[in-house]
C-alpha cells in the first residue's frame, strides 16, 4: 500500500531516533569541551580551597592530607606546587616540581595578558596556556595562599579533547546500532499495531460490497477492538436495513403494477376457473348419476366410480388451492419478504426430502458439493419455485433418467437450474409454458395429476421478486432456471 500507516510509523520513529542521535553528536561536539573545561575549572578551584585550608592548619605535608589531595589530583589530572616566595623552597609538589616552579615565577613576576584570563580574583588567576616545547595546552591556576605561600595548579587539556573525541565515536557506534535495532523493533511493532487496522479495512471493504459475513474477531480491549465491534454492529444493522429496504422497494414496484392488472386478473381468474373445472365437474356429475341409477350393481364397478369421483374432487381441490395461491401472487395481496438466505442449503434440503420419490422413479440426481451461497429473496417462495422445477423433472425424466441441479454465480447474481434427460419441449410450446392451464402433453399431465398451473406460479413468484427465469431446450433434455441477487 502506497500510503501505508506501517511505513509512516517506521519512517517517523526512525527519523526521530536518528535525529536525536545526530543532535547528541552535535551537542557533544560543540558543548562537551566547554562543559569539561568548566568542570576542570571547578576542580582546580576546589583543590585550591582544600590546599589553602590545609596550609592555614599547618598540616599540608601530613600523610593524611597528602592522600586526600592525591585523590583529587589524580581524579582530575592536576599538578600541584606550593612554594615559599622568599626562599623559593618547594613546600609541596606533585609531578615535575622544578618545571612547574619556573612556570609559577614567570606568571607572578613577569605577568600575563589579563584579557585572556579565565578567572581573575585577588587570591588567584586562571588561564589556558600552550607549552612551547610540547605544544600541549594546559589550564593553569596560580596565586597566593592565606599563609603567604605561592601555589600553582596545572592540568593538561589534551585529555579533554581526547575524551570528547572518544565520547563522540562511542556515541556514533552506539547510535548506529540503536538505529538498526530500533528499525527492526519499529517494523515489528508497527506490524502489530497496523495488523488489526488492515483487518478492519478489509472488513469495511467487504461490508461496502454488502458482504455481511465479514466480522471482526479480536477479543482485546483496545480502541481498535471497540471500533471493530462497532463495525460488526453496523454491519448487522445495515443488513437488516437493506433487507427492509429491499422488501419495501419490492412492495413499491408491485403496487405500481397492481392497479392496472387487478381487474384483468380477476376476469381471467374467473374465466380460467370456469374453464378448468368443467371437465372434473362433468365427470363427477356423470359418475354420481351412474351410481344413483345403478348402471353397474357389482361392488367392483361401484368402487371404480367412487375412486373416479374422489380423484377428480382431489384434483379440483389442488387446482383451487393453486389458483388461490396464484391469484394472491398476481394481485399482490401477499407480501414478498425479501431476506438473505443460503440457497445451497435450501436446494439440498428439498432434494433430501424428495429422496423416496426419486428412488421410486429410479432416477439419478447429480449435484456438486457447493458451499454456502447467500442470496436475497423470499425463501419460502423460492423453495416453491424449485419444488415446481424439480417435480416437473421427476415426472418428465426419461432415457438415462438423470436430473442435474446446478448453482452458479454470475454477474452479481446466482443462477439455479434443474435439468432432466428426456424429450425436448416443442418450439411452438415454449412461449406458452408460463400461461395458466397450458399443458404440452395433456395426457401425461393428467396422468401424474398436474393442473398446468405450476409454471404460472413460478412466473408470478419470480416477477413478484423482479427476477429472471426461463427454460432451455437441449438435444437430450430440458433445463428450467431462475436467477436471484447475490448477497
Amino acid at each position: 500500500m502506497k500510503y501505508s500507516m506501517k511505513r509512516q510509523f517506521a519512517f517517523i520513529f526512525i527519523t526521530l531516533i536518528t535525529g536525536t542521535i545526530l543532535l547528541c553528536l552535535l551537542l557533544n561536539t560543540t558543548l562537551l569541551g566547554t562543559y569539561y573545561l568548566n568542570k576542570k575549572q571547578n576542580a582546580l578551584v576546589s583543590a585550591y580551597y582544600s590546599i589553602n585550608e590545609a596550609s592555614k592548619a599547618g598540616d599540608i605535608t601530613s600523610e593524611e592530607y597528602d592522600i586526600e589531595l592525591r585523590k583529587i589530583c589524580e581524579k582530575y589530572n592536576i599538578q600541584v606546587l606550593v612554594a615559599d616566595g622568599e626562599s623559593e623552597a618547594v613546600k609541596y609538589s606533585m609531578n615535575d616540581p622544578q618545571n612547574v616552579l619556573w612556570k609559577l615565577f614567570d606568571h607572578i613576576f613577569i605577568g600575563v595578558d589579563e584579557e585572556n584570563l579565565l578567572l581573575n580574583t585577588s587570591k588567584y588567576k586562571m588561564q589556558v596556556v600552550r607549552d612551547y616545547k610540547t605544544q600541549t595546552e594546559y589550564i593553569e591556576m596560580w596565586g597566593l595562599l592565606d599563609n603567604g605561600y605561592f601555589f600553582m595548579l596545572r592540568s593538561a587539556l589534551e585529555g579533554i579533547r581526547e575524551s570528547v573525541s572518544i565520547s563522540n565515536r562511542f556515541l556514533a557506534y552506539v547510535g548506529a546500532i540503536a538505529v538498526l535495532v530500533s528499525m527492526f523493533l519499529i517494523i515489528w511493532l508497527s506490524n502489530r499495531v497496523t495488523k488489526p487496522i488492515l483487518e478492519l479495512a478489509k472488513i469495511s471493504e467487504r461490508v461496502k460490497h454488502l458482504d455481511f459475513e465479514a466480522k471482526y474477531m479480536g477479543d482485546d480491549k483496545t480502541e481498535i477492538a471497540v471500533l471493530g465491534h462497532n463495525i460488526n454492529e453496523m454491519s448487522a444493522a445495515l443488513e437488516t436495513t437493506i433487507s427492509e429496504l429491499k422488501t419495501a422497494n419490492n412492495e413499491l414496484l408491485k403496487d405500481i403494477e397492481r392497479k392496472d392488472k387487478l381487474d384483468e386478473m380477476r376476469r381471467e381468474f374467473l374465466s380460467n376457473v370456469s374453464h378448468e373445472l368443467k371437465t372434473p365437474i362433468a365427470l363427477i356429475q356423470g359418475y354420481a348419476e351412474g351410481l344413483k341409477e345403478g348402471i353397474n350393481d357389482d361392488a367392483e364397478s361401484r368402487e371404480y366410480y367412487c375412486d373416479v369421483i374422489m380423484d377428480e374432487a382431489s384434483r379440483m381441490n389442488a387446482m383451487v388451492k393453486n389458483l388461490l395461491t396464484l391469484n394472491q401472487l398476481e394481485d399482490g395481496s401477499e407480501i414478498v419478504n425479501m431476506e438473505r438466505f443460503d440457497v445451497t442449503a435450501l436446494v439440498k434440503n428439498y432434494i433430501a426430502s424428495a429422496d423416496i420419490l426419486i428412488r421410486q422413479k429410479g432416477l439419478s440426481v447429480r449435484m456438486e458439493d457447493y458451499g454456502p451461497i447467500y442470496v436475497w429473496g423470499d425463501e419460502f417462495r423460492v423453495e416453491e419455485v424449485f419444488m415446481n422445477y424439480f417435480t416437473n423433472a421427476i415426472n418428465y425424466a426419461k432415457n438415462d433418467k438423470i436430473i442435474d441441479v446446478r448453482i452458479v454465480k454470475e454477474d452479481g447474481g446466482v443462477r439455479v437450474s434443474v435439468f432432466n434427460t428426456g424429450d425436448p419441449i416443442p418450439l411452438d410450446s415454449i412461449e406458452h409454458l408460463w400461461e395458466k392451464f397450458y399443458k404440452v402433453d395433456k395426457a401425461r399431465t393428467r396422468e401424474y395429476g398436474g393442473s398446468g398451473i405450476g409454471l404460472s406460479i413460478v412466473k408470478a413468484i419470480m416477477e413478484s421478486m423482479n427476477q429472471k427465469y426461463g427454460v432451455v431446450n437441449y438435444d437430450n433434455g430440458v433445463e428450467f432456471w431462475f436467477r436471484l441477487d447475490a448477497a
